[in-house]
């Protein structure tokens, strides 16, 4: 680090006690704790700001060798001090808030295109599981693992598709907002993939629309080791994430909780056709019937009292 670059940082490090007290009567900062579309605006507070952004941010600031502390998604001193590094480097205000300037450069640096380093291709056969609870995707060769990616995966309201499926088609450049590689899934309810993002700050949250984002860099390097017809698990909770409320199913509805219920209504003797995860006429005879042998109310919704019913 030269003598400017020093000469900022302890200019920034020797201010952060006075920011702390100062804040220490503001409002409180209130966090949806997921990612939304616009990144919120880090800074040195008290209370310190935590939250799944602060993770993501401490994770970025690591993989380019500018923080040393540890993953607690707290944005203290050391979390502070380290975006200052990053702005000293990158020419910025070194200031140690982490606005949209500061996001938007350490995303450009993040997504540089893959660089010839790059590992060998895995030999074997290649399967890809995706781990939604600690959002994770990790490649296997023949059945060990050789390398694993931090991504992001569906919201609440809008899950990823838990079960198991296999990658149907590739292309690059696929579409606005789906990065620079896609590789769609073959889910029979919709159109899922695996694929890069024009919002790097998601990744390592709950916060697509289903599919699976990753940093542009990484699914270039993933793409050309996975071949057509790979199988991809989709592991975690096939009603969302946890601690949310089961949805309210009801004609129409598609998705993995709505598999999980067919297979159950299956097992007990009263559903007879393809689990699929599409809620149609089948499922909603199914439905009636089981309500009635229940002593539930006449109704064709899969709700709470009926969720309670089936211990699902």
């Amino acid at each position: 680090m030269n003598n400017i670059k020093t000469i900022q940082i302890f200019t920034f490090t020797a201010a952060l006690f006075f920011l702390i007290s100062a804040a220490a009567s503001a409002s409180e900062y209130h966090l949806c704790p997921f990612n939304c579309c616009r990144e919120r605006l880090l800074t040195l507070q008290q209370p310190y700001i935590t939250g799944p952004d602060v993770k993501t941010l401490q994770r970025e600031l690591k993989e380019l060798g500018c923080y040393q502390g540890s993953i607690d998604g707290i944005y203290g001193i050391k979390t502070a001090e380290a975006v200052a590094f990053f702005q000293a480097e990158q020419h910025l205000a070194v200031t140690g808030i982490v606005s949209e300037k500061t996001w938007q450069a350490l995303y450009q640096h993040l997504d540089k295109p893959v660089i010839k380093e790059t590992p060998p291709p895995p030999s074997g056969d290649i399967v890809l599981v995706v781990d939604t609870v600690n959002r994770t995707l990790t490649l296997l060769a023949d059945g060990e693992p050789y390398k694993q990616y931090r991504v992001a995966v569906g919201s609440p309201d809008t899950p990823s598709p838990v079960g198991t499926w296999r990658v149907s088609r590739k292309a690059k450049n696929w579409g606005t907002g789906f990065g620079t590689r896609w590789m769609g899934l073959n889910v029979r309810w919709g159109m899922y993939g695996i694929h890069g993002t024009n919002k790097p700050g998601s990744i390592g949250s709950y916060a697509s629309h289903g599919c699976i984002r990753m940093h542009n860099n990484k699914v270039e390097q993933l793409y050309p080791w996975v071949p057509t017809n790979a199988p991809v698990y989709i592991v975690g909770n096939p009603f969302g994430v946890s601690g949310h409320t089961h949805r309210v199913l009801c004609v129409g509805e598609k998705g993995s909780d709505v598999a999980a219920v067919q297979a159950y209504l299956k097992r007990h003797g009263y559903y007879n056709q393809e689990v699929d995860g599409i809620f149609g006429p089948g499922m909603e005879k199914a439905v009636f019937n089981f309500r009635k042998d229940h002593g539930l109310v006449r109704d064709n919704r899969v709700n709470r009292e009926m969720y309670e019913a089936m211990k699902l």
